[in-house]
């Protein structure tokens, strides 16, 4: 049985995972910021051993307690998955700082500020498995969502620093570059044939946590997609509209 931690868990992503752990019989510790839809989660756990927490991981200062508090719950921990995000407004974060810093705060500051006391914790432990969910946008800045990349691109290279930190205490830290998933954070974006399910997708984060995989595209055909996106010249990049129009 594992002790495991999911931060965001009520995202329809972290929801599936958190199932996932469920049927395997581990032991689960939910924080989100809604205590109705954090019930929910937690019934759809069925059998398991859940507990929950509401929390708002936008207060940076509290977010050490959340963490301490998740470990003496657990008595532990094991695996821990931080899925909490928001795509924010990208028109407005280029007239509005406070729109900005929201955007990088969520995605970028709060994570760093749970990551570090609990890989802290797993360090002494000298074990354990972290994942956290990024996205494929953090791979090269565009104009449709370049604040939001930005803070997922800062927490690309803060993850490889940790990653190899922690190697030699038996910790493995996973970043999952997500490609668009059919959630409600996309409920307003036009759908295509890219885009993944939560199900689907949850899989696929939990096996690449299970393998210890350093860096894993989901859906993994985005593997293939963003060299390309990447490396192509930027006098080129800006000439193409799919890959830089709003």
């Amino acid at each position: 049985m594992q002790r495991v931690l999911i931060l965001g868990a009520t995202s329809s992503i972290a929801a599936e995972v958190a199932q996932i752990h469920a049927l395997r019989g581990d032991r689960l510790h939910l924080v989100g910021r809604n205590p109705e839809k954090l019930a929910e989660v937690a019934q759809q756990c069925g059998a398991a051993r859940v507990t929950t927490e509401a929390a708002d991981f936008g207060k940076l200062e509290s977010n050490e307690a959340v963490a301490t508090r998740a470990i003496a719950t657990l008595e532990g921990l094991d695996t821990v998955l931080i899925a909490h995000g928001v795509l924010g407004d990208q028109l407005a974060s280029e007239r509005s700082f406070d729109e900005a810093e929201m955007i990088l705060r969520t995605n970028f500051t709060s994570v760093v500020s749970l990551l570090i006391p609990l890989a802290n914790h797993m360090e002494a432990m000298r074990g354990g498995r972290i994942g956290v969910i990024t996205s494929v946008a953090g791979d090269r800045g565009r104009p449709r969502n370049y604040t939001y990349g930005s803070a997922k691109g800062a927490l690309h290279v803060y993850l490889q620093g940790l990653r190899t930190r922690l190697y030699a205490s038996g910790v493995t830290v996973t970043t999952l570059k997500l490609g668009p998933v059919d959630t409600p954070m996309t409920r307003d974006h036009a759908k295509h044939a890219l885009f993944g399910k939560p199900a689907s997708v949850a899989r696929d984060i939990a096996s690449a946590m299970d393998a210890g995989t350093p860096e894993a595209y989901v859906p993994s055909f985005w593997r293939a997609i963003m060299p390309v996106v990447k490396n192509t010249p930027e006098r080129v990049f800006q000439l193409l509209p799919f890959l830089s129009g709003r």
